[in-house]
């Protein structure tokens, strides 16, 4: 398989063969703004030095960190120093971990298990992070005969380790400490309210801030605006509810939009196609 140095051509390859993908990154992209896309994401942290924003957690990045973002979790980096980042990072079509699943092992379950309290986080030890790049290695490594089931032999065996090191993990761990707590407040204030009407001067009420500053505290957290972030977190609800048999109407209803236009125009933009196109290609 063939090493790529975007994250966006690994997407892309992913969707179009409904497999996977890998980019090994060595030096700085400009940095997408909160996202999602429809493969899962596995992060693998070379040299760490920055910030993971995932829905409403924060994280620090350091060397050996792994983390597993499925489909419906936003998410953003977070510059927080300016050092060159070295990562890995494999794209998934969300169908390909569970055609290569038995009934007695689930390689899907560390996207789609998210039970209270989980860490989005794991830190492989020194045994792990090499077995990591030893399958990252005979995959990106494998031509000519049998090279395709080289590839997919090694992918198994690196969900293997991947979901055994999440089954393992002893305690949830923490997100990071370096972010203002006014900030961690405000965003467990909108992902309660994120099917409600949110504006800045409710945020601006309700914790007693001036508008200005706390979208300034804010951006300077998370790397995005209060806007944007609630933006990508109502498109996450919209796609898990359309991938989960809902209609276009009710999708828009339940995800906080204020009106249809905005839902639609806000959807297609992050997706890539209209939210009527995403559920047909959901159901099929």
């Amino acid at each position: 398989m063939e090493e790529l140095y975007s994250c966006q051509q690994a997407i892309e390859n992913c969707a179009a063969a409904r497999t996977f993908a890998i980019a090994h990154l060595y030096k700085e992209e400009k940095a997408m703004d909160m996202h999602i896309h429809d493969c899962y994401e596995i992060y693998y942290s070379i040299s760490g030095g920055k910030q993971f924003l995932i829905d409403n957690k924060f994280y620090a990045i350091a060397p050996g960190d792994i983390f597993i973002i499925n489909q419906y979790e936003s998410h953003k980096i977070t510059q927080v120093d300016k050092m060159v980042h070295e990562r890995i990072v494999l794209s998934i079509h969300p169908d390909y971990p569970d055609r290569l699943s038995t009934a007695e092992t689930n390689l899907d379950a560390c996207f789609s298990d998210r039970p209270s309290g989980f860490s989005h986080r794991i830190s492989l030890g020194k045994e792990q992070q090499t077995r990591f790049l030893y399958y990252i290695n005979k995959i990106t490594g494998a031509e000519g005969y049998g090279h395709d089931i080289i590839e997919r032999s090694a992918f198994m065996e690196l969900m293997l380790l991947i979901n055994s090191a999440v089954h393992t993990s002893h305690q949830p761990q923490p997100a990071s400490p370096i972010y203002n707590h006014q900030v961690d407040d405000i965003l467990a204030y909108i992902n309660q309210n994120i099917t409600s009407p949110i504006t800045i001067e409710q945020l601006s009420g309700a914790f007693y801030l001036s508008e200005s500053y706390i979208c300034r505290i804010f951006k300077a957290a998370t790397g995005t605006t209060i806007n944007k972030y609630i933006s990508a977190r109502r498109i996450s609800i919209a796609k898990s509810l359309l991938n989960g048999g809902a209609g276009v109407m009710e999708a828009y209803e339940k995800s906080g939009f204020s009106d249809y236009s905005s839902f639609f125009k806000a959807f297609t933009k992050a997706v890539g196609i209209s939210p009527k196109k995403y559920a047909q290609c959901s159901v099929s």
